[in-house]
């Protein structure tokens, strides 16, 4: 079974941002600020009630972002992020129905797992690409590193806990496509509108090196 492939996403940038929007002013300015800095992909968590209307706004006043729908954790949420204008779906976890609704799903989707049985099983639906959640606190790099040798044709995109002091531990892995983070983009710099410590913080983000991966 052949699923939408976020990989050619996620070779725009090695980090997509991971934002919870408090209102969809301010996440329209938050996207303009990432995609300044190099950042394009955009993870909107559907964490706040502003997230689907900000998504929608995004799409229509950022054309050079690429905004998806992060914490898609109930299968009624995939097509009202679709129809938001979300291009890519992310899961923190991916209980049997939301997989199976996921697997439906006409765009790209990065489902979460955190042990080497549930990313068997979503590779086994057709998910070519993972999100790792909660990465550092099941094991961070070293067991997507584990991973490789029994499940060599999956990729990972973990979020969860990565940060500057870390995130090139991640990178250095060649299963790793690009990490998930919210540093680019600080609670208190989005409270205080302060746009441009977000660009200068993309712009460090979108320079890191990560791994050449196998095609």
């Amino acid at each position: 079974m052949s699923l939408p492939d976020p990989s050619l996403l996620l070779a725009r940038a090695p980090v997509v941002p991971v934002v919870t929007v408090p209102s969809v002013s301010a996440g329209v300015k938050l996207a303009r600020a990432l995609v300044e800095g190099g950042l394009p992909l955009i993870e909107v968590t559907l964490r706040t009630p502003a997230a689907l209307e900000a998504i929608a706004a995004i799409a229509a006043e950022v054309p050079d972002a690429i905004v998806g729908a992060g914490t898609v954790t109930r299968p009624d949420l995939i097509q009202k992020s679709i129809d938001a204008g979300a291009r890519f779906l992310v899961s923190p976890g991916c209980p049997t129905a939301l997989a199976e609704a996921l697997a439906e799903a006409p765009v790209p989707v990065m489902p979460g797992c955190a042990t080497a049985t549930e990313a068997m099983t979503l590779h086994a639906l057709g998910f070519p690409v993972l999100k790792l959640f909660p990465a550092e606190s099941v094991g961070g790099a070293n067991l997507i590193k584990s991973l490789a040798g029994p499940l060599p044709d999956l990729r990972f995109c973990p979020t969860g806990g990565i940060g500057p002091d870390n995130v090139g531990k991640y990178l250095s892995q060649p299963n790793i496509l690009a990490v998930g983070g919210s540093w680019v983009c600080p609670n208190e710099a989005i409270a205080l509108g302060d746009w441009e410590q977000i660009v200068a913080l993309s712009k460090a983000a979108a320079k890191l090196h990560r791994a050449a991966f196998p095609g």
